[in-house]
């Protein structure tokens, strides 16, 4: 999907591109962009150097392009479901509105055998904090969907059972951003290549590459 060039660069590289929705609308930071990402191990970039995680990678393409990035911030850590990074955002008490924020989290509650049902309310409880951390602006918040590490040498020998575990999860956030007027990225396909492509997978022969996280900025930056 397309959409309208912005009188800025920014235009956020057509994250709308992202949306799958047969509408198109527009993202429009105003600069400079103050960033935050919200997250999960594969926001912080378990396994890759803290330049290379999809955050930082995301921040250095707008700079390239020419825009102004004030500043950008990560609430992220291995291991954090949903109910850890709630807990995690009331502890770092920010007072601060950012113009751009992404919300990626999910894994763990499926790894941990959390229900459906709890990730549910507590998506829609982070997806609303994301607005307010917007300063109301959802068109400025963007989802990006749960990679499916049933596909990386850790979770082969479970695949299809992982990979029916993570289509559940991403029905669910990809439903609820819907309801919420959410850009939705759906990155999911490209985890979906770490057995035939090894060189998507980190080191830990768990969580994405550098260059995983490159495919993912290109699809966030997608016209």
């Amino acid at each position: 999907m397309t959409i309208k060039t912005l009188r800025i660069s920014i235009l956020l590289f057509g994250l709308l591109s992202c949306k799958m929705k047969d509408e198109a609308a527009e993202i429009k930071p105003a600069e400079p962009i103050r960033y935050l990402a919200l997250g999960d191990s594969y926001t912080i970039g378990e396994s890759v150097p803290a330049d290379e995680n999809f955050p930082a990678q995301l921040v250095s393409a707008m700079k390239q392009s020419g825009s102004s990035v004030s500043s950008y911030k990560i609430i992220a850590r291995t291991g954090w479901t949903t109910t850890n990074l709630k807990m995690a955002i009331e502890a770092a008490g920010l007072k601060d509105t950012f113009n751009l924020v992404s919300l990626l989290i999910g894994v763990n509650n499926q790894y941990q055998g959390k229900s459906i049902s709890q990730y549910r309310t507590e998506f829609v409880e982070l997806a609303q904090r994301a607005i307010q951390f917007a300063g109301g602006k959802k068109e400025n918040v963007f989802v990006v969907s749960i990679p499916d590490y049933g596909y990386t040498p850790f979770g082969k020998s479970n695949q299809a059972s992982i990979s029916q575990q993570i289509d559940l999860f991403n029905a669910a956030n990809k439903q609820l951003s819907d309801s919420l007027g959410l850009t939705y990225c759906n990155i999911t396909p490209i985890s979906r290549r770490g057995l035939s492509e090894p060189d998507l997978v980190a080191g830990d022969g768990l969580h994405p590459s550098a260059k995983m996280y490159k495919e993912w900025v290109d699809i966030i930056l997608q016209r």
